[in-house]
């Protein structure tokens, strides 16, 4: 059985239109493209979303976890501004407050006399009740005399 065109059909056919029951080689060719579309600006978006939290990796720790906190808010709100606030922190280079301060508390502590480390051992004496599941079970202490409270009435 042969094929025959239609009368009005024209005799010669794009390549771009198939026969039937052959696969269609440009609509494979534009899902392919398509995905891969897709994929491109979805990589550059997520590149340019997480600009300031790779801006602020360099950073200090409490900066970097702000300006991450600030890009969750934006992608998962879709606010913007939470967006350019941390792109704006993410650029900017907080002082250093930390390490002074440790380092004027050691000048103190060696004024003072008092040896590195023990202020943790005099925190655990002052507050036994956080300590007592560390160290197991109280050792028997000697009976205290109990001091009256006097009375507001």
């Amino acid at each position: 059985m042969s094929e025959t065109l239609h009368p009005s059909a024209p005799h010669h056919l794009p390549a771009f239109i198939t026969a039937p029951g052959d696969t269609d080689i440009l609509m494979v060719v534009v899902g392919v493209v398509l995905i891969g579309a897709v994929l491109m600006v979805g990589n550059l978006y997520l590149r340019l979303h997480t600009m300031p939290e790779r801006m602020a990796h360099k950073s200090q720790k409490l900066q970097f976890e702000i300006v991450a906190v600030l890009g969750l808010l934006a992608l998962f709100t879709h606010i913007h501004l939470f967006w350019v606030a941390g792109l704006l922190l993410a650029m900017i280079d907080l002082p250093d407050f930390g390490t002074p301060l440790r380092r004027i508390a050691g000048s103190v502590e060696k004024i003072a006399g008092v040896p590195p480390g023990e202020e943790a051992t005099e925190m655990a004496d002052a507050d036994p009740a956080h300590t007592a599941a560390a160290e197991g079970p109280p050792a028997p202490k000697a009976a205290v005399p109990k001091r009256e409270v006097p009375s507001h009435a």
